[in-house]
């Protein structure tokens, strides 16, 4: 190892440090490295030995600078896709906006319309309630005259149908008298020696025959005639029961059946007959039905059939 030469210079003496005292230092502290941290501690600054650490740290902070930096960048650019996708909705909601609003004042135009149409129709139905009122009030007017209308009618329908029962009751009078006046010109087709009975005359056989209601209904016969048949003239003598009506019906019928009967039942030979001006389908359809004799306007029905339903021959 070289030794360093002492130089004087000012009235000092200082050491010379010559190049080839640099190269010898520098060998020793590579082959020393313990002297080098020594050497640095002797050199420089508490502030400059401080240096690397400082910058290692700042290394590290601006490492994770950079890091921030990015994950900033990337959430501005996600920001941005958002503000794009905000800004584009808000370009729909404000469009939305736009056509509500239209809509709003179409909304205001049509209730605009549908209020007067209401008014309108409040005025109109303000009418017509008055004139159903109107018509109410003459509704009852006319249900009253309709009332007294019907009330008159009902008492005129009685008065005519009291009327036609007695114009009934006088024609079939009438009818009857004539029968019993012209029995022969009537019945002279029909029987010889016609003759009409008195009913008091068989008084004594039909009260020990019947009972007294049929007594009663036997009675009531419109005419009873008697005679014998002229197509046979040695036959027995028949009986007549006739039931008169201007309008003969299924209850004319009936009757003549029932009272024909309760004379057979009292020992004679009596046929059943009605005579009429007019007959009713139901009564003469009844008729053929029962083998009952039908008079009307001089001509003669099921009169064949009669005798042969009722056994007579």
């Amino acid at each position: 190892m070289r030794k360093l030469k002492a130089v004087k210079r000012g009235g000092r003496r200082r050491m010379a440090f010559t190049v080839e005292d640099y190269h010898d230092l520098v060998r020793l502290l590579w082959e020393h490295p313990e002297w080098r941290e020594e050497l640095r501690r002797l050199l420089l600054t508490s502030e400059l030995l401080a240096l690397p650490e400082m910058v290692k740290d700042l290394t590290k902070a601006q490492r994770e600078t950079e890091r921030r930096l990015s994950a900033l960048a990337e959430e501005v650019r996600g920001l941005a896709k958002q503000v794009s996708i905000l800004t584009q909705g808000q370009r729909r909601l404000t469009e939305q906006v736009r056509l509500l609003t239209e809509g709003q004042q179409q909304l205001r135009e049509e209730q605009q319309r549908l209020t007067e149409q209401v008014r309108a129709l409040t005025e109109g139905q303000q009418r017509l309630t008055e004139q159903v009122r109107s018509l109410t009030e003459g509704q009852q007017w006319l249900t009253e005259q309709v009332r007294s209308l019907t009330e008159g009618q009902q008492r005129l329908t009685e008065r005519v149908d009291l009327l036609t029962d007695t114009v009934g009751r006088m024609k079939g009078t009438l009818l009857e008298m004539n029968y019993q006046r012209k029995a022969s010109a009537y019945f002279g087709l029909l029987l010889r020696r016609v003759k009409v009975v008195d009913l008091s005359s068989i008084d004594d056989v039909l009260t020990s025959a019947l009972t007294s209601e049929e007594l009663r209904d036997t009675l009531q016969i419109d005419l009873l005639v008697s005679g014998r048949l002229r197509h046979l003239p040695e036959s027995p003598e028949v009986m007549l029961a006739v039931e008169i009506s201007s309008v003969v019906d299924r209850n004319d019928v009936l009757r003549a059946v029932q009272r024909a009967k309760l004379l057979r039942k009292a020992g004679y030979s009596a046929v059943p007959v009605v005579c009429g001006e007019e007959v009713t389908k139901g009564g003469r359809d009844y008729a053929e039905k029962q083998s009952v004799v039908l008079l009307r306007d001089g001509g003669v029905e099921f009169w064949d059939e009669a005798l042969s339903s009722w056994g007579i021959s």
